[in-house]
């Protein structure tokens, strides 16, 4: 085995024991976390076991840090997420998250003139809305409202709906979805 590899796999456990440290942890209480026993716990951080890949991915999860940092990977250049945009009639929707299922986030650019008539549609789910630029028209059901910048709205996605700019100028939005009906949970500090 080369030297770079051995240096390597000797850094990771005073990374483990730091990892636990920092989040005040027992060994007792990531073994229970990750079924890992406390002696092959002790034994990593303390370099007497090495690490190998069924031992370092329960403990990434417990610990909530990716796999790189637990193994001191080198960085890989551009860290920025490139997500690729949708372009629909005059609409462009850039997704913000990754993982499948759950809330996902998008942004929406709706240009000029990308109006039209409303046509409302229902779909499993619940929505958020924010409006970030411009006037965005929000048709739900049989009320007609215009949300200027800085305001925000919220509905389940099975009652009639249709958005678009409500005037002649763009508009750009952030919307929150959940596919299942998930609501976001807010929390405000009480006044």
């Amino acid at each position: 085995m080369d030297e770079a590899l051995d240096d390597a796999l000797a850094a990771v456990g005073p990374r483990l024991r730091e990892l636990r440290l920092r989040r005040d942890t027992t060994l007792a209480a990531l073994s229970e976390a990750t079924g890992i026993s406390v002696s092959t716990l002790s034994r990593l951080e303390s370099g007497q076991r090495r690490p190998n890949l069924e031992l370092l991915l329960p403990l990434a999860k417990a610990h909530q840090v990716p796999l790189d940092e637990l193994v001191g990977a080198p960085t890989t250049g551009d860290p920025r997420v490139h997500l690729r945009p949708i372009v629909h009639h005059g609409m462009t929707v850039i997704p913000l998250t990754r993982r499948p299922g759950g809330i996902q986030a998008y942004k929406h650019i709706l240009d000029a003139g990308a109006k039209g008539e409303p046509d409302q549609k229902v779909h499993e789910g619940y929505e958020w809305l924010y409006v970030l630029n411009g006037n965005l028209r929000l048709v739900l059901g049989d009320k007609d409202l215009v949300l200027p910048a800085g305001e925000a709205a919220e509905f389940d996605t099975r009652v009639p709906h249709w958005f678009g700019p409500a005037d002649g100028d763009g508009v750009e939005f952030l919307s929150l979805f959940g596919r299942q009906g998930e609501r976001m949970h807010l929390r405000a500090k009480s006044t």
